[in-house]
């Protein structure tokens, strides 16, 4: 049977071109479909901007709207092993991987569902007589969400549910590798009661889809998580349009082992800071600075366990490591470190695909430590989105400094440290989102999530996560029965 697409409340074929979904693991095909065209962008559009409006939704209180992401949370739940297969098909990441990111997704309904049902207006304080104020929030209208290939479903939960939540319809826009996962929650959200048109899923290409649907003047925010680049060109027709735009984009996050760091903690923390995920993700720890005091110590034992870290399928048990999205992406991967061994760097482990006979057909590529390169060279500045981690000494605390921030990006860092005032002391200096000591890649739903300079724009997750698709109204209640006195 042909995969439909979920436009305006309904599943339907797609108009477009045909979009694959491929196993990265031996390349096979999961599913094979038409993914949406321009005329089903217009009608997700109508279908969203006509029901936001309607009472059945607008005229809700948070806490019934609240129902719904309570109902989807649990359907998410009761299947995760479902989803999380789905999703290891879809973008090759390990099971254990994908199981977690299921239930994060779960969480962020359940989370921003109690978040709903405190959302309250301001009554700020006045010392005048005749008048009194109050704010409300209010929904901004259709959103466009447009979602990474990475961490699909933890990524589309964190941007349907609080957009939902604050009154708005939403259109999705997942990568084009990766449309399953999405397509499935639009099932969960239609079983769990979403009303018809709050929710529209279209496959296909971002140049062709997303931008037709960020550009239509009915689309009154673009959250987007991805590229900068594309963050970018997404930004200029936010400005064009005089909209808001929540961009989490690209990273090239510093992690720093301090002399008196406990050694196996902070190893292993930055080993799993860039290796999990393929070293695909916008957060991965991927410029080690170590104190050069350490520098043969720490490498030592980083290598250790880096060669030890188990690359293979990933529906395999224990499996540390699964391929990349894609052969064109692991062949951009190499190309990388190829450019590094030509500026003479030393590649201590990995820099190539695995030789086991059993993963030649998928897109595996090693776990890859690197040194002896310049700060300046491409490598070193660059987001490679794989499994390659540069590392570099430093003197004292004004040469790191001077080193971690010297990138175009602040998305995360990471800090390892006894000492809670140095790492209090680094971590207000360092020109980053967030800032993990003594642990790395952790996340709270609760606790707000974004970039620095050209990591991006805005902030997801929190109560304001909420208020991030809403808009304020003030509103002034005169209690003076008097006329006002300016025309005497």
């Amino acid at each position: 049977m042909t995969q439909k697409i979920f436009i305006g409340g309904e599943w339907r074929l797609g108009r477009g071109d045909t979009t694959v979904s491929r196993f990265p693991a031996d390349g096979s095909v999961n599913a094979e479909f038409p993914a949406a065209s321009l005329d089903d962008v217009e009608d997700a559009i109508s279908a969203a901007d006509a029901a936001w409006r309607t009472p059945d939704w607008a005229d809700r209180q948070p806490h019934q709207r609240a129902e719904v992401l309570y109902r989807v949370s649990d359907l998410i739940m009761a299947r995760q092993e479902e989803l999380a297969r789905l999703q290891t098909r879809d973008n090759g990441k390990p099971l254990a991987e994908t199981r977690a990111l299921v239930a994060s997704a779960a969480g962020t309904a359940r989370y921003v569902a109690a978040a709903c049902e405190t959302l309250e207006g301001e009554l700020p304080t006045q010392r005048n007589a005749d008048f009194m104020t109050f704010s409300t929030y209010e929904p901004l209208g259709v959103i466009a969400a447009i979602t990474p290939w990475n961490s699909p479903i933890a990524s589309e939960m964190q941007k349907i549910a609080p957009a939902l939540a604050g009154g708005n319809a939403v259109i999705l826009k997942p990568a084009e590798a990766t449309p399953l996962a999405a397509l499935k929650l639009a099932e969960l959200f239609e079983e769990a009661g979403l009303p018809k048109g709050l929710l529209s899923v279209l496959p296909g290409r971002g140049r062709i889809i997303g931008d037709a649907l960020v550009r239509d003047p009915r689309v009154r925010k673009i959250s987007f998580t991805g590229g900068t680049s594309t963050g970018r060109h997404l930004a200029h027709i936010a400005a064009d349009k005089l909209i808001g735009a929540s961009l989490e984009l690209g990273g090239k996050s510093p992690t720093i082992i301090c002399e008196d760091a406990d050694l196996e903690q902070a190893v292993r923390g930055v080993v799993y800071g860039i290796f999990s995920s393929g070293g695909q993700a916008c957060i991965a720890g991927s410029r080690l600075f170590i104190h050069e005091s350490q520098y043969d110590a720490v490498l030592e034992r980083l290598l250790a366990v880096t060669r030890d870290l188990r690359v293979g399928h990933p529906e395999t048990d224990g499996v540390h490591i699964g391929p990349l999205i894609s052969e064109a992406h692991r062949d951009s991967v190499a190309a990388y470190v190829d450019q590094a061994r030509a500026e003479g760097a030393r590649i201590l482990t990995g820099g190539q695909a695995p030789s086991d006979p059993a993963l030649v057909s998928g897109s595996y590529y090693l776990p890859t430590v690197i040194d002896g390169l310049k700060p300046d060279s491409a490598v070193c500045r660059e987001e490679i989105f794989g499994p390659v981690l540069v590392v570099l000494p430093y003197r004292d605390e004004a040469d790191l400094i001077a080193q971690a921030n010297d990138s175009v990006y602040g998305l995360a860092s990471g800090i390892w440290t006894a000492d809670y005032r140095r790492a209090w002391h680094l971590a207000r200096k360092l020109e980053a989102g967030t800032v993990w000591i003594n642990t790395y890649k952790k996340f709270s739903i609760a606790t707000p999530f974004g970039g620095y300079k050209e990591s991006g724009l805005g902030r997801e997750k929190g109560r304001q996560g909420i208020q991030a698709y809403m808009q304020q109204k003030s509103i002034y209640l005169g209690l003076d029965s008097a006329p006002i006195g300016w025309s005497r």
